[in-house]
């Protein structure tokens, strides 16, 4: 079973949200301490938007726990509330250190037992590959969230 961050990280229509920050996981994880509930998504969007978490210390602290890890990247707006993909190393999230993070842990595991990595969507991909062809100032529509 594997727990997919709240996306958009932030209250919709009044209502909390569960999976949003390393304290929220902590604490899904403390109530159902099932290693057959073992696993989170290590959404680097879903949880990248939201500037207090450090997905750094994140991955690294729940690297045990990490099944798949879906690495997009996004940049906040000033409003702290709104966000757009970007490309992979121009987030505000330093893939690097996600990355090794979660190879450290895939060093650790069986063969069978690896993170599995999805990078970012297709259709992102070519919209980048479009505005750097065509020098647009975003190609990416503005997000209030990452599924796409």
């Amino acid at each position: 079973m594997t727990l997919h961050p709240d996306d958009p990280p932030r209250p919709l229509f009044g209502l909390p949200r569960i999976a949003s920050s390393a304290e929220d996981y902590q604490a899904l994880f403390d109530a159902v301490p099932s290693r057959a509930k073992r696993h989170l998504l290590l959404h680097r969007c879903s949880l990248g938007v939201r500037a207090q978490n450090d997905l750094p210390a994140i991955a690294k602290q729940f690297a045990p726990r990490i099944g798949f890890a879906h690495l997009r990247a996004t940049k906040r707006e000033a409003d702290g509330l709104t966000f757009f993909e970007s490309n992979h190393l121009d987030g505000d999230v330093d893939m690097i250190a996600v990355l090794k993070a979660l190879l450290t842990e895939n060093r650790k595991r069986s063969a069978g037992d690896k993170i599995i990595f999805r990078p970012d969507h297709g259709h992102r991909m070519l919209d980048d590959l479009a505005r750097d062809q065509t020098h647009e100032s975003r190609a990416t529509p503005r997000s209030a969230g990452c599924a796409g």
